[in-house]
């Protein structure tokens, strides 16, 4: 992980089909970095603009995109409409600058507005920038699925972590 920079200002809008081709681009240095997600295959935008039918925020700082974020269904079932998975990512000249938090606090507003009870994650255990982005977010930790998948033929294991919202809170 690079050196801390200095915050900039960033304001989160809902992603445009425009912003497929700069999603695709960060996301396929996620891919490369092999420390957020099990996919090797890089995505192309036309891939990614699928991904726009759930709800997807962008980072933007002067016209660049530093970072997205989506919001996925975990099950077509209908008892788990309100359960959604997190997925941020921030291009890697855009980290440490508040990107991930903006996004985070973008997907919040987000999944209350779609009517969520529950937000999901998995993370890598080694990926300590995320673990600490979800857990400023009011995320718990839940467990750790051991030997989740292979990853360049090595197992993983991933962090599992929720967060309430809205009367499921109360509960």
């Amino acid at each position: 992980m690079g050196a801390r920079v200095d915050p900039v200002p960033v304001a989160c809008r809902p992603a445009r089909p425009e912003d497929a081709d700069a999603i695709a681009r960060i996301y396929n240095q996620g891919i490369e970095d092999r420390s957020a997600t099990f996919e090797t295959r890089p995505r192309s935008g036309a891939e990614v603009a699928e991904w726009l039918a759930n709800p997807v925020v962008v980072a933007e700082d002067a016209g660049a995109i530093l970072g997205y974020g989506a919001l996925f269904p975990t099950s077509a079932r209908p008892c788990y409409a309100g359960v959604l998975e997190l997925a941020v990512y921030v291009a890697r000249d855009g980290r440490g600058r508040g990107v991930g938090r903006a996004l985070g606090e973008a997907l919040l507003q987000a999944a209350e507005a779609a009517g969520a009870w529950k937000i999901v994650g998995k993370l890598f255990l080694e990926n300590h920038a995320s673990a600490s982005l979800v857990r400023s977010l009011g995320f718990r930790e839940v467990g750790v699925h051991r030997h989740h998948a292979r990853l360049d033929g090595a197992w993983r294991d991933v962090l599992l972590v929720e967060r309430l919202l809205g009367d499921a809170r109360e509960g």
